[in-house]
């Protein structure tokens, strides 16, 4: 009874101002208490993200490295087919000129 019994003796702005100050303080307090919630619950989670992020990463790097002596093997077998292209033509030669011989 005494609450009401002081509200009724306040003046209306004094009234009004510790309203409103009671309403910053629960809103802080809100605030404060949801902060520390999202904090504690997400942390594990983001920290998980974190280190899969991690190894798939590392993952990354390491298919790089792959292509790239991927793409080594391949000039040197580009190289070595144009190698045996320029043999074939030469063999192809070889048997023309042979079979030139054998008509003559």
């Amino acid at each position: 009874m005494k609450p009401l019994i002081i509200m009724l003796a306040m003046s209306n702005t004094a009234a009004i101002i510790l309203i409103i100050a009671l309403l910053l303080v629960a809103g802080v307090i809100g605030y404060l208490t949801a902060w520390f919630y999202a904090k504690s619950v997400y942390t594990p989670i983001i920290k998980g993200l974190e280190d899969d992020k991690a190894k798939l990463n590392r993952e990354i790097s390491g298919l790089k490295d792959d292509i790239g002596k991927l793409n080594i093997k391949v000039e040197n077998l580009n190289v070595k087919i144009n190698g045996l292209e320029k043999e074939l033509t030469e063999k192809n030669r070889l048997v023309e000129d042979l079979r030139k011989k054998i008509k003559e």
